[in-house]
């Protein structure tokens, strides 16, 4: 079987995780690491038996063997590695959210449309098999015209405590449920009103209430709290609401999709995201870097993950967040 050989750039907890994944699909073959730190790079080489590692992700994009990148850096780091990337030729997946200013997806987009390889940013969400089903089922008219959606989307502080020191509530997570309904409707967020809620007193507040209106008349309010209980049995509480004018959709992918009592505790562990069986990560990440390589390789450009999407969602949240800090309903500007 043709696979792509793919270096993997950032290896911080999901990094990690991108590279269990990748290990179990046959159309990529891990073959190069970066991370700035020579403690950690060292230790995922071993893992991973990965023998091309380095600090400096610029050899790695000038390797011709090296057919593409996952690029799994902070958000704040996205657009030097991504354009880089892009210019040597490289095929590219870049996490999500795509930059952390418009002029900053912008300048990825740019780079994309001249570039040889292909560009596609990771909004895993879409991959989820419920949202999927969801997505058919308006396609199909099943519900009629959205008129409004409610989603939640929170976590536990055991997840939190790093990650909150560098992005918010709203954006960081946020922006799933911000693609979602984009992805949903087909529709454009014009505005967009948020409060926040600082609990711990760090760099970020840790809940969002945001509501949007979409260019069709339609609402939403969207829930994103880092600061569900430390002994939260389950990683994740989501759900989503879509109100149409013929019928409504609920999604939830939370607990009790799997509930497991053993001598310590009840818990809930993902079944949907990147479970993981027998050593390898399966799950809507396998499916979307499955999909990633196959269009690669196909020399198709992604219609799930485009960029110009992703950086609709990083503006509509980035909106929110300037409404949460105005007080004021803030408008969207648009991609392009």
């Amino acid at each position: 079987m043709i696979s792509l050989k793919i270096a993997v750039i950032g290896l911080g907890w999901f990094g990690e995780i991108h590279c269990e994944t990748i290990a179990g699909i046959p159309e990529l073959e891990l073959a190069a690491l970066a991370t700035r730190r020579p403690d950690r790079l060292q230790a995922m080489s071993a893992k991973f038996d990965v023998r091309k590692s380095t600090t400096d992700y610029r050899k790695i994009l000038a390797d011709p063997s090296i057919d593409a990148v996952s690029i799994v850096t902070q958000w704040h780091q996205h657009v030097e590695p991504a354009c880089a990337a892009l210019e040597s030729g490289k095929h590219v997946f870049l996490e999500k959210p795509m930059a952390m200013d418009l002029g900053e997806c912008r300048r990825i987009l740019e780079t994309a449309r001249s570039a040889r390889g292909i560009l596609q940013v990771g909004h895993i969400c879409r991959f989820n098999p419920r949202y999927r089903m969801a997505k058919q089922a308006i396609e199909e008219g099943r519900i009629g015209r959205v008129v409004a959606m409610s989603s939640r989307r929170n976590i536990p502080l055991a997840w939190t405590h790093d990650i909150i020191r560098k992005i918010g509530p709203v954006v960081g997570d946020g922006v799933h449920d911000t693609d979602l309904m984009l992805w949903l409707t087909g529709d454009r967020i014009v505005s967009a009103y948020c409060q926040t809620v600082t609990v711990r007193g760090l760099e970020n507040p840790d809940v969002g209430q945001t509501m949007y209106r979409f260019e069709s008349g339609a609402t939403a309010t969207m829930e994103t709290a880092m600061c569900m209980p430390e002994q939260t049995p389950f990683d994740i509480d989501e759900r989503l609401a879509i109100i149409g004018t013929e019928g409504i959709i609920h999604v939830q992918d939370t607990f009790p999709n799997l509930a497991i009592v053993d001598a310590r505790k009840l818990s809930s562990p993902d079944t949907t995201y990147w479970p993981m069986f027998d050593g390898v990560r399966g799950g809507a990440l396998r499916d979307e870097l499955a999909y990633f390589a196959r269009t690669a390789l196909d020399g198709r450009t992604p219609e799930i993950g485009r960029a110009e999407d992703a950086a609709a969602a990083v503006a509509a949240t980035l909106a929110a967040e300037r409404s949460s800090r105005t007080g004021t309903v803030e408008s969207v500007e648009k991609v392009a």
